[in-house]
């Protein structure tokens, strides 16, 4: 087996591992990538391996939804049976960010003494119902090698008695901006849309599971005076059949990667409840109102670039009236974080 045996398995982890993955090959650093198959519709899969010409992964578990002790149980016995199966176990194992695809790869590398490298470690958003907010704890503490975003990051681990192994890179998300949006731009010819318009996403099943949160988030959508278009998770397309949509609303499917970075550049003002949508709007010079009560990337709070509502219809349109109350400045990095994040892997392999 290879040095690095990295475990992805939705859309912010392939963004993710697309400049990661190569800054490793450019240090020289042999990488397995293993998709575990969370995200296994084309238009949340495929389509990100192919634009963002990330290596083939070496398996695909196939592990597709279900509830999130079954789905993390299925994911943590297949990574097992994988990494036993090979004559040599990996250096490290590196998971990013908070999925239970996350939380799987990292109790499996910790179960056969794998040390475990997490990519935007030190997130909070001390709302314990989250589940990923379960998975980020866990994660982080069973974790080696810990890469963070910002400091506040590295605050926070501290906090909870984690120093050892401690890093801020930066962003890697941000690395991906930066890298792909010109080629986007030369490439990618986008759906069609108006001369002004919000962008909104909402997958979180806090919002999309519970009839009352949607229900005031499109009275919210209803009330601007604008074209909100929402590319709409296969999953959320189901409850929408039942509810009346607002004639201001379009709905389309899941974009691609370069797709959403279009979208973001040329909207108005973005809605969502997305923690990686949050960042990218910010990046993009776009105002983001975000469809929950807290968020892990409390730096984008500051001069109102980034404001919480919560599933909430007056405070969404409250938010959307006001504008940003300072200048932008840079956040979470200068884009060259995985290229850090590789020097660091470097060293500590020859170590």
């Amino acid at each position: 087996m290879n040095q690095i045996l990295t475990i992805v398995g939705a859309r912010p982890q392939f963004i993710k591992a697309s400049v990661v993955s190569k800054a490793l090959l450019e240090n020289g650093i042999q990488e397995e990538i293993i998709h575990t198959g969370q995200h296994y519709d084309a238009k949340m899969s495929q389509v990100f391996f192919d634009e963002l010409g990330i290596p083939e992964p070496v398996a695909n578990l196939e592990v597709g939804s279900g509830h999130h002790g079954a789905q993390t149980a299925v994911m943590l016995e297949k990574i097992e049976t994988y990494i036993m199966s090979k004559n040599r176990y990996p250096k490290f194992l590196m998971v990013y960010g908070d999925t239970n695809s996350t939380l799987a790869g990292a109790l499996a590398a910790s179960k056969l003494h794998i040390p475990v490298i997490h990519v935007e470690a030190g997130l909070r958003s001390f709302n314990r119902e989250m589940p990923e907010e379960i998975n980020r704890v866990v994660t982080d503490h069973i974790s080696t090698i810990l890469f963070c975003s910002s400091q506040t990051g590295v605050k926070q681990l501290a906090s909870e008695g984690i120093t050892n192994g401690v890093y801020d890179c930066g962003d890697v998300m941000f690395d991906a901006v930066q890298c792909f949006l010109e080629i986007a731009r030369n490439k990618q010819q986008m759906v069609e849309k108006p001369l002004r318009y919000i962008l909104m996403t909402v997958h979180r099943p806090s919002n999309t599971d519970n009839p009352k949160h949607l229900e005031a988030i499109l009275n919210a959508v209803a009330a601007i005076d604008r074209t909100v278009i929402w590319p709409v998770h296969p999953r959320t397309q189901k409850t929408l059949s039942s509810l009346k949509t607002p004639e201001n609303l379009k709905l389309i499917h899941p974009q691609s990667y370069f797709e959403m970075l279009l979208m973001i550049s040329d909207a108005d003002c973005v809605l969502t409840d997305s923690g990686g949508l949050q960042k990218e709007a910010y990046w993009l010079k776009k105002r983001c109102i975000t469809l929950r009560e807290e968020t892990e990337w409390i730096e984008t709070l500051e001069g109102k670039w980034n404001q919480l509502t919560g599933p909430d219809t007056q405070a969404i349109l409250e938010a959307f009236d006001q504008k940003p109350e300072t200048s932008w400045k840079p956040l979470y990095g200068d884009g060259n974080a995985s290229l850090k994040i590789a020097g660091i892997i470097s060293e500590k392999l020859k170590s």
